[in-house]
């Protein structure tokens, strides 16, 4: 049972400098700890919510006594509970969440408990971002054209959604055309400080985004995990995390004149990628922290996932408090902050002597060493200086197919694809450019790099340079505030000049959401096998994810997007290379174009003002008509419709009892694939358009769907029918039982039949057979989170072994039931002579309390061979889940009575 918080002796008061309180808190100077003045400042947001929410039930003192001695227990692994003060939720995974919730409401009814009780205890802010389809682009209407076909395709969605923020307490919602989730987050939702019922403690979330660490860039620590964590966070359950180790990352000096934050992230990235982060914080301090603009800071932040980091973390200082007041936060919540933070250690001031933190390890950068570059054609964290570009292009093409190969034989490098543009004759080599995306919560919030782009523009238009009109250009800006400060510098007319017109707000190409490139341009990319590119300012170019048809997908900074947007080719040196012809048919070259950082900052200056915070978003909490319009019911359980293909009551808890049904092993299983390394979730998790002839699109064509209203996985992330259909049907999956071939394909092991892996899966499920997954390296890396494991879980499979996982899916395995097993250092399916057409038993104890986190077990084989792995359990918590068989099963269970 709970019990009154031990730590009270500690509870302040926080006075007001002109008299009066801000509220009561935590004061950890009060425990007099030398410890904790030693903490990286991430950790001490962990130890004030261990303080704050301890109850020796849910959080117990041993659990704040492992955070406070960080230093020596961070290298043991140790478990800590989390419990952070909000949910960030976007459609995508929102959908899904809210589906949950609901269909636990029913199951809680069912079982004959309170389903009011199944109702968030912490703020959810959930914002529509994820439904923006680029359908049509380079048109001056669009955003209007784009919201209008939105509404068409999702409104049920967004009645839905709808429906959840008046039947589910504390549920704060967007509406569609509000912006991109983190930049929502960082511009308005986060808190830094929460002041909530006269408490005051540190802003934290959790969100159903990997890239919800761009909130880190505000001091706020926060970062991605799957919905159905999420769904427990918001029902009051602390987060089981192993106490992370951090990496201080020491920035010196300042960015060389003409680099952008984008050139650093990718550094950073590949940096930190190298360096090993995965499970752990990075903390970045130093000198040069004074050279970062607070949206450079979150630039760095947003790609955490992307270096493999759970968090990239800016600590709080006065350019946080400034960026505060830039975004309109009131001077009193501002003052409360700083009082705050300085009251209780977290607050850095740079012209008071630094107390040395600890950190688990140490890198360093000299921001000055920063050179132009971007990355690709495959992976966030394969940089290419821009210099060297050409020539790494023409190594891609001889390399052998991988991450950065094609194996295009060198008589084939130079061909040329000619085709008709709407009655204009048009060419296309390898290497040309397709797609041109001004994009993504990585950059679109940073002024810097997108009023850069409008510099590039404006300067391009008036020497006369041209984009070719069959390259599908587009601008998504992260929130109305981009607009205001583009039409405000004057600069936005040149980049409709150029293409780049505003087609919505919110995710679009980073996700899949790059609607159709030209039915011409598509025939000749197909039938000449061309190896066509798109560049955007993004931060996923995971092969299939941008869009079918763009094999090379490079990730650049907006400047660099219209620049590659105006060469019409990744095959250029732009050092040597003109860019294109100017109006007097002179060479213009890529210096011509290229502006200053003072250019820039100067135009940042007199253009990016805190009115046009405040304006952009009062207008968004008063909707839009489209969604005002929209009518709900106001029942409190929702109304299933059985015969949606959007909105359907997934069977988590069919047949659920209150009694644990305890934990499983795997008896005779088939290998359903079998993977080799660096196997991300866009590989699992349905993503991007859906293919005409998949298993989800034949589903939707037997219920009555016409194939243009077939509409993205995302946006159909509420129907488990579709999900599961979707799961493993990326067309770039590389399966080792099919020898060579690339697809979405399986063998079914006991006839030999190659299948679509949703239609092998049901074949093994309809006979009772079991199914595993063996996997290399890195399993389960990206973003893409509650699919990649419901998606599994709905195919039937019992077990995933993998040499290594990324920790936020390994857990999202373990809420959804499925093991996760890691062989042993040196081991994998090729050296144990492995070949998936085996068939596996894993023996686990009968009872929960015979199961240890990391215990070893045996995996036996129908050939005889017998090898050891590591039940990847790695916490008390996540034992009791798979004793429940999910996390939401256990929650369910908790809530109507006491602890099974």
């Amino acid at each position: 049972m709970a019990a009154e918080n031990a730590f009270n002796t500690i509870l302040k008061t926080l006075e007001k400098p002109d008299g009066g309180e801000f509220g009561k808190y935590y004061c950890l100077p009060a425990l007099n700890d030398p410890r904790i003045d030693k903490l990286p400042y991430c950790i001490k947001i962990l130890l004030e919510s261990a303080i704050r929410n301890c109850d020796e039930f849910q959080v117990k003192s041993k659990d704040v006594e492992k955070i406070i001695d960080w230093e020596n227990t961070s290298p043991k692994q140790v478990e800590i509970p989390f419990m952070p003060a909000r949910v960030l939720l976007q459609d995508a995974t929102g959908v899904p969440a809210v589906v949950d919730l609901a269909c636990m409401r029913d199951a809680m009814n069912k079982l004959g408990g309170d389903s009011n009780k199944i109702n968030p205890l912490v703020p959810v802010d959930l914002v529509i971002d994820h439904s923006v389809q680029v359908d049509v682009a380079r048109y001056e209407n669009a955003v209007q054209a784009n919201m209008e076909l939105e509404f068409q395709r999702n409104k049920e969605r967004f009645a839905f959604l709808k429906w959840g923020s008046n039947a589910f307490d504390n549920m704060l919602v967007f509406p569609p055309g509000s912006g991109i989730v983190h930049q929502v987050n960082l511009e308005c939702l986060g808190r830094v400080v929460f002041n909530r019922n006269g408490m005051l403690y540190p802003d934290s979330v959790v969100g159903t985004d990997s890239h919800t660490t761009m909130i880190n860039g505000l001091g706020v620590a926060g970062w991605g995990v799957g919905g159905i964590e999420a769904e427990a966070a918001m029902l009051g359950q602390p987060m089981s995390m192993v106490l992370p180790g951090v990496v201080g990352f020491k920035l010196l000096r300042k960015l060389r004149d003409g680099v952008t934050a984008t050139d650093l992230v990718l550094t950073v990235t590949q940096m930190l990628r190298k360096h090993g982060v995965v499970g752990k914080f990075v903390e970045f301090y130093g000198e040069g922290m004074g050279e970062l603009s607070l949206a450079d800071r979150a630039t760095i932040a947003n790609m955490s996932p992307d270096y493999g980091a759970t968090m990239g973390f800016f600590p709080v200082d006065h350019l946080t408090l400034q960026y505060l007041q830039l975004t309109g936060r009131s001077d009193e919540t501002i003052a409360m902050i700083e009082s705050y933070l300085r009251t209780n250690k977290m607050f850095v001031d740079y012209n008071e002597p630094q107390i040395e933190k600890v950190y688990s390890s140490y890198l360093e950068l000299k921001l000055e060493d920063v050179e132009p570059c971007i990355s690709g054609p495959k992976r966030p964290h394969d940089r290419v200086p821009l210099q060297e570009m050409k020539a790494d292009w023409h190594a891609c093409l001889d390399n052998r197919v991988g991450f950065k190969g094609f194996a295009i034989p060198k008589e084939s490098q130079n061909k040329v694809a000619k085709f008709s543009f709407h009655g204009t004759p048009a060419e296309l080599r390898h290497g040309d450019v397709v797609i041109a995306a001004i994009t993504s919560c990585t950059n679109t919030s940073n002024p810097s790099v997108m009023l850069g782009a409008a510099v590039v523009a404006k300067k391009a238009c008036e020497l006369g340079l041209e984009v070719k009109p069959w390259i599908k250009t587009s601008l998504a800006p992260g929130s109305g505030v981009v607009t205001r400060y583009l039409q405000k510098s004057g600069l936005q007319k040149y980049l409709n000049q150029l293409g780049f017109h505003i087609v919505g707000y919110g995710c679009t190409t980073c996700i899949g959401n790059s609607g159709d490139i030209d039915e011409s341009v598509a025939s000749a990319i197909s039938e000449n096998d061309m190896v066509a590119a798109a560049v955007l300012s993004g931060n996923r170019n995971f092969e299939g994810r941008v869009h079918p048809l763009t094999r090379a997908n490079y990730l650049a900074s907006p400047p660099l997007v219209v620049a590659y947007s105006l060469a019409g080719t990744v095959d250029i040196d732009f050092e040597k290379e003109p860019i294109g012809k100017g109006k007097d048919g002179k060479e213009i070259f890529f210096r011509d174009i290229w502006p200053s950082s003072e250019e820039v900052a100067n135009v940042v200056q007199s253009s990016v003002l805190p009115d046009m915070f405040k304006a952009t978003y009062q207008a968004i909490t008063k909707g839009n008509p489209m969604w005002n319009e929209l009518s709900v019911p106001s029942s409190n359980l929702y109304a299933w419709d059985s015969t949606s293909t959007y909105i359907h009551k997934p069977p988590y808890f069919k047949d659920m009892t209150m009694s644990p049904p305890g934990p499983h092993g795997v008896k005779d299983a088939y290998c359903l694939l079998n993977f080799g390394d660096s196997i991300t979730t866009d590989y699992v998790s349905p993503a991007g358009s859906i293919h005409k002839d998949s298993p989800a699109a034949k589903f939707l064509l037997e219920h009555g769907v016409d194939r243009r209203d077939f509409n993205s996985y995302g946006s159909r992330r509420g129907n488990d029918e579709v999900m599961a259909r979707g799961t493993f049907a990326n067309i770039r999956l590389v399966n080792k039982l099919l020898e060579g071939e690339v697809g979405p394909k399986t063998i079914h092991i006991p006839t030999g039949e190659k299948l679509s892996v949703y239609d092998a899966a049901m074949r093994y499920n309809t006979a009772g057979q079991d199914t595993i997954i063996l996997a290399g390296a890195e399993y389960g890396s990206g973003s893409s989170r509650d699919w990649a494991a419901k998606g599994p879980m709905m195919l039937g499979i019992k077990a995933v072994i993998a040499k290594s996982f990324e920790q936020i899916h390994r857990s999202n395995l373990v809420g959804m039931g499925i093991i996760p097993l890691c062989f042993k250092p040196g081991d994998d399916a090729d050296t144990l002579g492995l070949t998936g057409h085996e068939r596996y038993t894993i023996n686990l104890p009968n009872s929960i309390s015979e199961i240890r986190p990391g215990q070893d077990v045996t995996v036996a084989t129908d050939t005889s061979k017998s090898f050891s792995c590591t039940v990847r359990f790695d916490t008390e918590v996540e034992l009791a889940y798979f004793n429940h068989g999910g996390i939401l099963q256990y929650v369910i269970r908790n809530l109507i009575g006491p602890k099974q």
